[in-house]
């Protein structure tokens, strides 16, 4: 009965919606009911109503969505006999649906998120046996001793417990390879990495090949191992003590559970972060996906593998012969395999791990080309519409994931489009002033107004724009590569853990200079015909506004090119550690406030700095919380000394001494301060405010960037990598850039 009453209600609300969409309005009608919604939206908005509302403002604004796209199909576009304005004309209304389309999906997906309750805890004797493989392939020595340190400290019974370093850099091929520099680079590699795991009591494997990149050197484990559940971490994501207490109780809940995905937490600033200033304010790229759009997945059960921070089971990777590796994409494609033969994935939304982002823009972009054309590479090969086992919500779950890849298409489109009618008198878009102001203005407010209510806390105005175009400027070349050889791309580490010194350009920066000047033209000839051609000013005015819009993203972008020094490179934390300070017969307590691989500022109790002075050396210890006894201790520098009470000493650790253990112990203990920060950056801004941010980025950054170009930058500026290079064969980013890539793919 409840079903029938169900479909009735669908089905009437149906009609109404078909009838309301189709109802031929005058302008004046439409702009007030649009104006009714925007006003019931934004009251949900600002009253932060959810539940029952959170769906009124989705039915509301899709209604408005949906007729802005019945009056574009029917009502503005140019005439076919007239090909010089149709064709680009059909192209920009294909752009805008396909944009509607990808709206409907993800509304879809995020319209019910599921807050998923905390995992049970298992007995000892409950609990199953695990390998958690670190796959490797050129990352430095300290950043993957930091990861294993942390993996063989995290709270498990330890004879359940297998740590498997993967080493992809050590294999037979290149230790044999007929170059002798390969040759040489591979036999030291894997002497340095097999004497680090014996240290640390971790176990190290390699393998004949790389084959099948990261997916193959996986498999490697998965052939060698036999633990119950596999956890991935990747080189640079050192995981908290807790991460399997909070994850792997799921697994005894669910016998058909293959998958807990936890959220990448990143302790550095990706370049956009970084070079505009705003990693420790604004919320970072990929709280979108990890705060909101995961949480959504899972409750249509597709919430899918993102290749670390990550628990598996084997006996479902065993059922489709392990990590798929026909795309370049293997989590994502190896999750899609397992949902369509009926298991089941959950997600956890609480930051479990620590790792490494991106730090230059060209790295950046290598990577952002490899996760485009994986997930294309899925839609091509592995089509999740048709994939046979997969429920409805998965289909689209899928889909609007993969699809999302081709935004670099449409920003290219959304671009071009008002410098064709500006410079060409390209009449691709046939409607007045009045019809613009009733149907697009309003469709923007409502959209704008939904995405602020969905994600407005971990996303700011204007900055999925900011991302999406200094992407898409490299990625639609990308995109066009895939899908002309869908079989071609091939995998590549993103390079890591490295620094700037001094400001400098990006080596991909010239396209933007390009598109910022053509943009910057084009706004001055929409002036020069608005004034010289009154029939078409009103078009004139709406279109010059368009580019107005898109030179102020471009603006903002060459700031986005313009690297700031970087002197940090890796993983630097927030810390509560107790210590124990030793300087010859001076012996003070104190706090770690913050720590690095490569040292730590430490306050000190009151007035016991005083006769510390930079250059001491001496040991550090640490103090368990529980019995205020030393554990383990590690020699130590002073490199710069307090210059205030409260103010902290700067230590630095001896580099030969490799007690990661205790570093280890000093960052990964306890992530609930880096929770707490992600927290706190979690939070709404206005639009006005969000707005004025972005056109001072508009106005300051063509100018320093055009002052570095003028100079040349800093003298001392370059990239320097720490203790690993990128692979020789690397073609992620599509033109020659400072790690050395070879183009190929792009």
């Amino acid at each position: 009965m409840s079903k029938n009453f169900s479909f009735v209600i669908w089905s009437l609300s149906s009609i109404l919606a078909v009838f309301l969409i189709t109802q031929p309005l005058g302008n004046s009608v439409q702009i007030v009911l649009s104006v009714f919604v925007i006003g019931i939206l934004a009251m949900i908005s600002i009253l932060r109503l959810d539940g029952i509302w959170r769906h009124i403002l989705l039915a509301l604004g899709t209604v408005v969505v949906l007729r802005y796209a019945y009056w574009r199909t029917t009502s503005t576009l140019p005439p076919i006999d007239d090909l010089y304005s149709f064709i680009p004309g059909i192209l920009l209304y294909a752009v805008e649906m396909y944009c509607i389309a990808m709206l409907a999906a993800n509304l879809f997906v995020v319209s019910d998120p599921y807050e998923r309750p905390p995992a049970p805890r298992l007995k000892d004797e409950d609990c199953p046996t695990i390998d958690v493989f670190v796959p490797s392939y050129n990352e430095s020595s300290d950043i993957l001793a930091l990861t294993l340190s942390s993996a063989k400290a995290m709270h498990y019974p330890k004879d359940k417990l297998n740590i498997v370093l993967l080493d992809d850099g050590g294999t037979d091929q290149k230790r044999n390879s007929p170059n002798p520099e390969v040759s040489e680079a591979a036999h030291k590699r894997a002497a340095e990495l097999k004497d680090l795991c014996a240290d640390l009591g971790v176990t190290y494997l390699t393998r004949a090949e790389n084959v099948h990149a990261k997916a193959g050197n996986l498999n490697n484990g998965l052939m060698r191992t036999d633990g119950e559940l596999v956890v991935v971490f990747d080189a640079d994501h050192a995981p908290e003590r807790n991460f399997l207490q909070e994850t792997i109780g799921y697994f005894s809940e669910n016998e058909k559970l293959f998958l807990v995905q936890t959220p990448h937490f990143f302790s550095n600033p990706d370049p956009i972060e970084h070079n505009l200033g705003t990693f420790t304010d604004m919320p970072s790229e990929n709280e979108m996906f990890y705060g909101k759009i995961q949480k959504g997945l899972d409750r249509w059960n597709a919430a899918f593998f993102c290749g670390s921070a990550a628990v598996l089971r084997r006996e479902a990777l065993d059922e489709v012969g392990g990590f798929s590796g026909v795309t370049i994409t293997e989590d994502c494609e190896t999750a899609l395999e397992l949902h369509s033969r009926g298991w089941h994935s959950a997600y956890v939304d609480k930051p479990l791990i620590s790792g490494l982002q991106p730090e230059t823009f060209s790295s950046f972009i290598g990577q952002r080309s490899r996760w485009c054309q994986g997930m294309i590479q899925i839609l091509l090969l592995k089509n999740p519409l048709f994939k046979a086992g997969l429920t409805l919500p998965q289909r689209i779950c899928y889909l609007s994931t993969a699809m999302f890849w081709f935004f670099p298409v449409y920003c290219a489109v959304f671009f071009c489009a008002p410098l064709l009618f500006i410079l060409f008198n390209m009449k691709f878009f046939v409607a007045s002033s009045g019809d613009f102001l009733a149907y697009s203005v309003t469709y923007l407010v409502v959209t704008e107004l939904i995405r602020n209510h969905l994600y407005g806390k971990v996303r700011w105005p204007w900055v999925s724009e900011l991302y999406s175009y200094t992407q898409s400027v490299y990625l639609f070349r990308a995109v066009c590569s895939v899908i002309a050889h869908p079989r071609r791309p091939t995998f590549n580490v993103t390079a890591k853990g490295m620094s700037t010194r001094g400001d400098r350009l990006s080596e991909l920066s010239l396209p933007y200079f390009l598109i910022y000047a053509v943009l910057g033209i084009a706004l001055f000839v929409a002036a020069y015909r608005y004034s010289t051609e009154p029939e078409i000013s009103g078009q004139l005015l709406i279109v010059g506004g368009w580019n107005c819009l898109n030179l102020i993203i471009a603006g903002a972008a060459l700031g986005v090119v313009t690297e700031r020094r970087n002197d940090v490179a890796g993983i630097q934390l927030p810390s509560s550690a107790s210590v124990q300070l030793s300087f010859g017969d001076t012996v003070v307590s104190g706090t770690v406030i913050e720590a690095s691989s490569a040292g730590a500022k430490v306050v000190l109790a009151r007035n016991a700095g005083a006769a510390l002075r930079k250059g001491d050396y001496g040991r550090l210890s640490l103090v368990s919380p529980s019995s205020n006894l030393i554990v383990s201790s590690m020699p130590i520098t002073i490199s710069a000394q307090a210059t205030g009470e409260n103010t902290p000493i700067v230590l630095k650790f001896d580099p030969e001494a490799h007690h990661y253990p205790i570093i280890s112990e000093l960052m990964f203990r306890d992530l609930e301060q880096v929770r707490t920060l992600r927290a706190k950056r979690q939070k709404r801004v206005s639009m006005i405010g969000s707005s004025l941010t972005f056109i001072k980025w508009a106005i300051t950054c063509p100018v320093a960037a055009l002052g570095l170009a003028i100079t040349g930058g800093s003298s001392d500026a370059d990239v320097k990598q720490q203790k690993f290079n990128q692979p020789a064969n690397s073609n992620e980013v599509p033109v020659p850039v400072s790690v050395n890539a070879k183009g190929g793919v792009l």
